[in-house]
């Protein structure tokens, strides 16, 4: 195989203070050291992978993003342990959720961008290892 592993994922981002309460207050992902490339951004650990948010200046595009939560969306997803804990996170922080329950595991909202990003607990009907 010519691919060890995912490395990173990174989105684009209109405010990286919006974002870091996002994924470093509500979800918990660690910041990581990130060199200056002149543009703002922040870098997560969460598991073995990297997600690397950069700040675009306004009016680039960096790609369409669904107009509604839907899976069919790009999206990352990020493995959890415990579906009804993070379920109840995201519903205490008001986010709109499409949830399958917790017999196939899936949780999808949309970050304060428009990015879907989708939660899954493997060991449910889907995303087993």
């Amino acid at each position: 195989m010519l691919i060890e592993g995912a490395h990173h994922f990174s989105l684009g981002v209109a405010d990286v203070e919006r974002s870091r309460v996002f994924y470093g207050e509500l979800l918990g992902l660690g910041e990581i050291d990130r060199p200056d490339f002149g543009l703002p951004g922040i870098w997560y650990q969460a598991g073995s992978v990297q997600l690397h948010l950069i700040q675009t200046p306004p009016g680039v595009d960096v790609g369409s993003r669904a107009p509604s939560l839907t899976p069919l969306a790009q999206h990352i997803a990020f493995e959890i342990a415990d579906y009804d804990t993070v379920h109840a996170a995201l519903e205490a922080a008001g986010l709109e959720m499409l949830a399958t329950g917790a017999e196939v595991g899936q949780i999808f909202v949309r970050d304060p961008d428009g990015n879907t990003i989708e939660f899954i607990e493997p060991g449910g009907r889907l995303g087993r290892r």
